[in-house]
This record gives C-alpha cells, structure tokens and sequence, in this order.
C-alpha cells in the first residue's frame, strides 16, 4: 500500500511514490479485474497525440504514447489520470479496443480522432464504437485563462464554459463527447464525478503531488472475435 499523499491506491509510477508500492499495487489491481499477471499494458503518457498499437504484453511502458489500441483478446490496456479525462473505446464486433489519455494538450491536438483512426485500420467501424468517458476535472471546477480557454475552444469546440465562479473554464469531455459523435461513434457514456471536487479521487490540480487512478479496457481472453 502507498504512503501519504499517494495512499488510496496509487497507481502510478512516475509520481514519487515508491516503486515497489505502486508494482504491489498493479499487481493487486490485475488480480481483483481478473486479468492474467503481465497482461496490463501501462504507458508513457506525454500529452502527445502518439498512438501505439500493441498485440502482446509489455516489458515496462510503451514509451512516449498518449493511447493503445490492440485486438488482442486477454490483453488490458490502462490510462493514468488525476484531472485528465481518460477515454475507453470499444468495437465489440470487430474486437478492437483503446484506451486514451487525453489532457488538455492532447485533446487538443487531436489524439482521439488519431485513435480513432488506429482503430479503423484493425477493422474497426466508428458507427460500431462505443465511449466512455472516466472522471476528470469539471467544467464547473477547471479554472484557465481567458486566452487558454479560446485557444483550445478553436481545436475542441464545445470545451470552452464558465465555472460554478463564474471564470473562464474548460469541460473537456464535453468537447471529446461532440468530437467522438460527430466522427460517428455510436455513443458516449460517462462517469459524472469531477477529480478536483470529489476527494477519494487523485487530483493534480487540487493537491500535488498526487497519485494517479487507472481506467482499463480489454477484451475477456475467453471471448469468441469474428475472425
């Protein structure tokens, strides 16, 4: 179990909190979902719009990727996050999932819709593919200069609002949720709770340093994929 400030699960392993708690506690989270020890796949997220597409499991991070993709039944892919919105997208008919980091810079620049097309070349269909959105900092809560707001309004329309102050703000799954349906998606789903405001999640923005929470996506091993 991590220490304070990194208790209550701390998942991630580029926080300062101790290697050998957060290996203990990725090993503990593999065995309560049901997932064969060494089959999580755990990236190097960079707020980049690199898509990495894996179909085994992995010695360490993928490197320097904000997003996995894979059609590999019994394989799990997972996204750190305390305030970024991580967005899990399944094909169930052709097997092809993602999992995606996606933070005010990378949602920006566009690493959904550059998932979206990793999952096309597997055999994927958008009209197929379902979302879900993880907790993540709030319109009502996420705080950012009128310029910041504008700016990323321009690349991710729909994103820009006020907060419950009345200042400048950014709802970023509002924005991903227009992005995913207007590419086509066939619905998006999403988990109401604001990291910043809800304290039995990790926030960076509320207190760091903090730890990370992990949404994970696969596909049971044991499930019949079209060939």
């Amino acid at each position: 179990m991590s220490e304070a400030p990194y208790d209550s699960f701390n998942l991630g392993d580029h926080v300062g909190d101790a290697p050998g708690a957060v290996a203990a506690n990725r090993a503990r989270l593999e065995s309560v979902i049901g997932v064969e020890a060494g089959h999580m796949v755990w990236m190097e997220q960079i707020h980049s719009r690199t898509v990495t597409v894996v179909a085994g499991p992995q010695s360490g991070n993928v490197e320097a990727t904000d997003a996995l993709v894979t059609a590999t039944p019994g394989l799990a892919l997972a996204v750190l996050t305390a305030d970024c919105v991580p967005v899990l997208l399944s094909d169930d008919e052709a097997g092809v999932i993602a999992a995606v980091h996606a933070g005010r810079v990378g949602a920006r620049i566009g690493i959904v819709p550059r998932t979206l097309d990793a999952m096309v070349a597997l055999g994927a269909d958008p009209g197929r593919i379902g979302a879900f959105l993880g907790p993540a900092a709030s319109g009502a809560k996420y705080e950012v200069p009128a310029h910041m707001a504008a700016d990323v309004e321009k690349h991710l329309p729909g994103s820009r609002c006020r907060t419950d102050k009345g200042t400048h703000g950014l709802d970023l799954r509002a924005g991903i949720r227009r992005q995913l349906l207007e590419a086509g998606c066939a619905g998006v789903a999403q988990d109401p709770r604001c990291t910043i405001s809800d304290p039995t999640l990790f926030s960076h923005r509320r207190a760091a340093p903090t730890g990370r929470i992990a949404s994970v996506i696969w596909i049971d091993a044991h499930q019949q994929v079209p060939a």
